[in-house]
This record gives structure tokens, C-alpha cells and sequence, in this order.
């Protein structure tokens, strides 16, 4: 688009990958990111000392923050995203809840204000019927959100999740939402102008989850039909439309088995997942979102949009599945990324990248497209196989694993999958047999003469010299 890109980065990002490949970079604190990423004014400060126009805020930290995207405003640069008052609006899930209920877009049956005190919890949960989930009134991502199968657990798991909250959020305010059985979790892309266009560019299913976070994401889904498809996303745009809401965003809904479905929040940004909406419609999100946020219509109209083929992400994460998941820091020393036709890598490393304490766990999106579902499978299976990450830990493992099962290539699975299935699986026994080390081996030798030896001259000449280094 010929915009010049400034990044902004701590102390643990000097160099990082988003540090290095922009333009022009500002450094804006320490390593936590309360020191740094997460500090307004010095953020804005460093967009007005590179002279910028307008923040895009990615799709983390500060990205749903109203009182940050209003410091934005008043300083008089651009934010790219909607703006303060309808992240206001959709921001808070209870205020949220009630506004869909009064424009017509089903809701979980539940509360529709912040739960007071344990009596009041017991009478609205016999009301609604068990099992129930309390849920964090200011954000997402799994924190705060507990299941009660009954009156005698109720008042630990209030408490619980209203602490949970609290560290998380700064704002222990939780509801009561009736638990859905079995359910899908399907979301709509939906985008408009400041003109009063607003279109939707279809759905994408996010039901293989881990601990309420998305590892596996695909457009369209299986599951919904065209009847279905066009009711959601007209209820998707009627969210829109109700809160004012200007730029990209996407509307969640939780699907039940019968294809009844429900509101569950607006995500007021830009998601990890756009790639697969990118990718079976031909539209650009973030240059779409930097031409509406510089006052540009809309660069199509809805009935220009077709779904074209299917396309699955996975997100790989620095983390161990063999323990517990837990997080996994450290250099990486190798990165090979699948390549070829309809394969696309999102990628936060390189060789050489540290992998910090500090934040997100997630190193990279790989995406891939193909005429139809199966199709996409096979190629992202294979790309998973060829993706060679050393010196930390991933999950690569566990995404294979998710698309060789059964429940995932016939589609039918919700939101309890991995839970369900995966301890029945031993990735120990999976993982150790000798052939597989073997093709590793054999992948890394493939690569091993192009790569150089920190403090050497010369190249590594074989398989063994590269097991010694990683």
C-alpha cells in the first residue's frame, strides 16, 4: 500500500521478528509488558515521534481496550479498529448481552447483569436450570469461567471465578450463562465503513479448543447449511449494526446440536484466525481495515462474495503436550516452514529468535487452502510434518493428531474434543517409535549443510554434528 510501518517493542523484542522487518521500530520499555505493550501514553508518544498517522492494534494487548482506543482519538491520530464507544458497548459481555436481546440476536439464556451474592447466584441458577457457567463480565480467553453441576458447589466456584476474574481483568464481575450441551463454536466474520455499508464475509468453525483457547480453526464449517449460514450471518450484521460498529469484527456464537444458535460476545479486532476468511474470499482484512479507518468505502459489496474452496489454520504454540502443556522458553536454532502452493505461514521467529517468558506463547499460524475439506486436510497435515521447530518444545504433535482423528475428518465433533479424546491418547507411545525419529533426523540432515555454527567458521556437515548443536 506504500505505508511505511513503525513497530513498537520492549526489551525482550530487540530482536524480534516484528522489531526487524519493519521500516522504523521505537523501543517503549521493559520486558513485562505493563512496562511496555501495555503503556498507553508511551505507545502513542512513539507513533507521534515517527511522525505516524494511526495505530493498528494487532489482536492482543491493547486491541479491546476503550479507554486506550479514546486516548487515540483525542490525540488526534487514527485507530484502526472501530471506535471507543462501540468497544464500550460490546466490551463489557453483560451490557452486550442485554443489547442483543433488545436487537433480536438470540442469547444464552442467563443473566443479564454482574451476579451480587451467592443467594442471588443460587436463585437465578435454579432459574435458568443446571449445569451452569459463570463467566467474566470484562473479557475472554478461558479466564474466570467455571462450570457449576449444582447448588452445592455454587458458592466456592462464585468465589473462584470472581477472583479469577479479578487478577485477570481487574474487574471480578462474573454472570450466569445456561451451559450448552455439546455445542459448536462458530463465528462470523462481519466488517463495515463509516459510509453505513456493512457486510459479512461468512462463518469459521472454532470448536477444537484447549482450555477455552482455539488451536484449530477452518472456513466454512461443516456443520451449518446454507438456512442455517444465512440466518447467522444476518443476525451477525444485526450485532454490527446495533452497536454502531465501524472496521473489522467478529460476532461468536455458540451452535447446539440442533443448529439453534446463540450470541456469546463480540470480539471487537482483528482475529488470529483471519487468514482462513482471507484465504475463501480473496479479501485482504488488514489493508480492507486500513482503508476504512483512512474514510475508504468498502472495496466490494456483499453479493461480490463467494465461498471459494476450504481452508484450515493451526496455531503452534511453544509449549509441551507430553507435559501438561506447559509452556516451553528458549532460542530457536532451527525453523524450517512448510512452502508451496495454497500453504501460507504466519510466522513471529526465525532461527536465532528467543522465546521469552514475557508473553503469548504462539510462534507462528500456519494456514493452508484447497478446493474442498479434504483436500485442506491432507495439505496442512503434510505441511505439519514438514514444519521443523528446534530448541523449544510445540505442539505440532497434538494439531496432527487432531487431524488424523476420526471426529475431526467427519466433521462431527464440538467443543469438548480435545478433552474428550485426547487422554485417551498416549503421545509418548506415538511419538517415541524409532521410525519417526528417524525421518526427523532425516529432514534436519536435508537442511543441516545451509546452516551456520554460532561462534564457527564453516557449516554443519551432518546429522550428528546438528543433534549435537540443537
Amino acid at each position: 500500500m506504500g505505508i511505511i510501518p513503525v513497530s513498537v517493542f520492549s526489551d525482550a523484542d530487540k530482536n524480534a521478528y516484528h522489531t526487524i522487518w519493519t521500516d522504523e521500530s521505537v523501543h517503549i520499555g521493559g520486558s513485562k509488558s505493563s512496562e511496555s505493550y501495555l503503556r498507553m501514553e508511551k505507545i502513542i508518544s512513539a507513533a507521534k515521534e515517527a511522525g505516524a498517522e494511526a495505530i493498528h492494534p494487532g489482536y492482543g494487548f491493547l486491541s479491546e481496550n476503550a479507554d486506550f482506543i479514546q486516548m487515540v482519538e483525542e490525540s488526534g491520530l487514527v485507530f484502526i479498529g472501530p471506535s471507543s464507544k462501540s468497544v464500550r458497548m460490546m466490551g463489557s459481555k453483560t451490557a452486550a448481552r442485554e443489547l442483543m436481546s433488545k436487537s433480536g440476536v438470540p442469547i444464552v439464556p442467563g443473566t443479564k447483569k454482574g451476579i451480587e451474592s451467592v443467594e442471588e447466584a443460587k436463585n437465578e441458577a435454579l432459574k435458568i436450570g443446571y449445569p451452569i457457567l459463570f463467566k467474566a463480565s470484562a473479557g475472554g480467553g478461558g479466564k474466570g469461567l467455571k462450570r457449576v453441576n449444582n447448588e452445592d458447589e455454587l458458592a466456592d466456584i462464585l468465589e473462584s471465578a470472581k477472583r479469577e476474574a479479578k487478577n485477570a481483568f481487574g474487574d471480578d464481575t462474573v454472570y450466569i450463562e445456561k451451559l450448552i450441551e455439546e455445542p459448536r463454536h462458530i463465528e462470523v466474520q462481519v466488517i463495515s465503513d463509516k459510509h453505513g455499508n456493512y457486510a459479512h464475509l461468512f462463518e469459521r468453525e472454532c470448536s477444537v479448543q484447549r482450555r477455552h483457547q482455539k488451536i484449530v480453526e477452518e472456513s466454512p464449517s461443516t456443520f451449518i447449511d446454507q438456512k442455517t449460514r444465512a440466518n447467522l450471518t444476518s443476525a451477525a450484521v444485526s450485532a454490527a449494526k446495533a452497536c454502531g460498529y465501524v472496521n473489522a469484527g467478529t460476532i461468536e456464537f455458540l451452535v447446539d446440536k440442533n443448529k439453534n444458535f446463540y450470541f456469546l460476545e463480540m470480539n471487537t479486532r482483528l482475529q488470529v484466525e483471519h487468514p482462513v476468511t482471507e484465504w475463501i474470499t480473496g479479501i485482504d482484512l488488514v489493508k480492507e481495515q486500513i482503508r476504512i479507518a483512512a474514510g475508504e468505502k468498502l472495496s466490494f459489496a456483499q453479493d461480490e462474495l463467494k465461498i471459494n474452496g476450504h481452508a484450515i489454520e493451526c496455531r503452534i504454540y511453544a509449549e509441551d503436550p507430553a507435559n501438561n502443556f506447559l509452556p516451553s522458553t528458549g532460542v530457536i536454532n532451527y525453523h524450517k516452514m512448510p512452502q508451496g502452493p495454497g500453504i501460507r505461514v504466519d510466522e513471529g521467529i526465525d532461527t536465532g529468535s528467543n522465546v521469552s517468558v514475557y508473553y503469548d506463547p504462539m510462534l507462528s499460524k500456519l494456514s493452508c487452502w484447497s478446493r474442498n475439506r479434504e483436500g485442506s486436510i491432507a495439505k496442512i497435515r503434510t505441511a505439519l510434518q514438514n514444519y521443523i521447530i528446534s530448541g523449544v518444545r510445540t505442539n505440532i504433535s497434538l494439531l496432527i493428531w487432531v487431524l488424523n482423528h476420526s471426529a475431526f475428518n467427519s466433521g462431527m465433533y464440538d467443543i469438548n474434543f480435545i478433552e474428550k479424546e485426547y487422554l485417551k491418547y498416549s503421545l509418548t507411545e506415538e511419538t517415541s517409535q524409532p521410525g519417526e525419529i528417524h525421518k526427523i533426523i532425516a529432514a534436519l540432515s536435508r537442511e543441516a549443510a545451509k546452516l551456520p555454527i554460532n561462534g564457527k567458521n564453516g557449516k554443519i556437515q551432518n546429522e550428528w554434528e546438528l543433534l549435537k548443536y540443537d
